[in-house]
């Protein structure tokens, strides 16, 4: 069989590693346009049981990134000048250089060598190939191609965010929203190694303009927003790499696969990055297509229609709850005109998925809290 992918972020490059180590004969190329070195951003979060999935079936791939990751057990919502605590909700961090760097290592072992700094401008290589995989991206090509046959969408949301990073490391994932002269900000922050922490700013349409951040260098933007949270970061600034600012792309597809071409990842359903499910489910992705060849030798086009079948039920309900959750970042300044433990709650049921008998079990501290000072007598 032979199997071109494109893009080797780390949907293409566990795809690749998962294929060839069940099939050693497969030919399996995945080609990058960047650096095997190059990645964008800082770290990469998972919710606290995201990589269990690696446990049945990957143990292996799962003991070389467990060790590298940064976990915590609870959050921290900060709203002005308070703090709201919330018990229960983990989460895990990693490098995105280091996740892909455990990865390569993965597909090298399984025998695979990707081809870096190859930029593809076109599908008219891949002829001769089985099955050509789009794990390329929001702006995927192989996407581009076929976007009427897949029934391709790409929307923007209306906030702008862009991607720091701070040697200031921070005990847990944290949500800080302050309102200032510049207008409205929100910055998502968590360490994802002992000394480095991944910080997002988020702003809508009208602070964007007001703050300047359109006619902003990079470099200015960066001090600009360590201003905004200087009493966050104890005076450490904020650190770019490729930290322009961005809207998110809202990218679904009505078809998942177009002959022998299939889309995974972000090419395929991108998920608002206030859930930490996008490398999961790029993940998964990968895991699924496998199983789906697997059980159908010799037949890409039926192996591709049980991936789609199987997978995009459990896909479409975190795309459901991550399209919740960007909505209610959207509005994230109004929701600031709630009282501290009013806003937690909004924050927490901000997907539709968790509601106040769930958090009893999961957040049963906060839900004390929360009861116990809304209650007509603060008892």
């Amino acid at each position: 069989m032979r199997v071109a992918i494109l893009g080797a972020g780390p949907a293409g490059l566990y795809l690749a590693y998962l294929i060839k180590r069940r099939d050693p004969g497969a030919d399996v190329r995945v080609y990058e346009q960047n650096r095997a070195d190059a990645t964008f951003g800082f770290g990469v979060v998972f919710s606290d049981r995201a990589l269990e999935f690696l446990a049945a079936d990957d143990p292996e791939t799962l003991a070389a990134i467990a060790p590298q990751l940064q976990s915590w057990t609870d959050i921290t919502l900060v709203q002005g000048g308070d703090r709201v605590g919330i018990d229960g909700v983990g989460f895990a961090a990693i490098g995105r250089l280091q996740l892909l760097q455990i990865l390569q290592g993965r597909a090298r072992a399984a025998g695979v060598a990707p081809a870096y700094e190859r930029a593809v401008a076109n599908l008219d290589g891949f002829a001769d190939a089985d099955l050509v995989v789009g794990a390329d991206g929001a702006n995927s090509l192989v996407r581009r191609t076929y976007s009427t046959e897949f029934g391709a969408t790409s929307t923007q949301l209306s906030n702008r965010f862009a991607w720091f990073g701070t040697a200031k490391p921070f005990e847990t994932l944290t949500q800080t929203f302050r309102r200032t002269d510049l207008g409205d900000f929100n910055a998502h922050h968590y360490r994802y190694a002992p000394a480095m922490s991944t910080f997002i700013v988020e702003v809508n349409e009208a602070t964007f303009r007001r703050a300047g951040f359109d006619r902003m260098t990079e470099a200015a933007s960066a001090a600009s927003c360590a201003r905004v949270f200087a009493d966050h970061l104890d005076g450490h600034p904020l650190v770019s790499n490729h930290s322009v600012w961005r809207q998110f792309p809202i990218v679904r597809n009505a078809r998942w696969s177009v002959d022998r071409c299939v889309l995974i990842g972000d090419a395929l359903h991108t998920a608002h990055f206030s859930i930490g499910s996008g490398t999961r489910l790029a993940m998964e992705d990968a895991i699924a297509i496998d199983r789906s060849l697997a059980a159908h030798p010799g037949d890409v086009a039926t192996a591709l229609r049980a991936f789609e079948a199987a997978r995009r039920p459990i896909v479409e309900k975190l795309i459901d709850a991550a399209n919740a959750s960007g909505a209610w970042y959207e509005r994230f300044a109004d929701h600031m005109a709630l009282a501290p433990l009013d806003f937690a709650m909004s924050y927490l049921t901000r997907s539709g998925r968790i509601g106040l008998e769930r958090l009893r079990q999961t957040s049963p501290r906060f839900v004390a809290r929360y009861e116990r000072e809304r209650s007509p007598s603060g008892s």
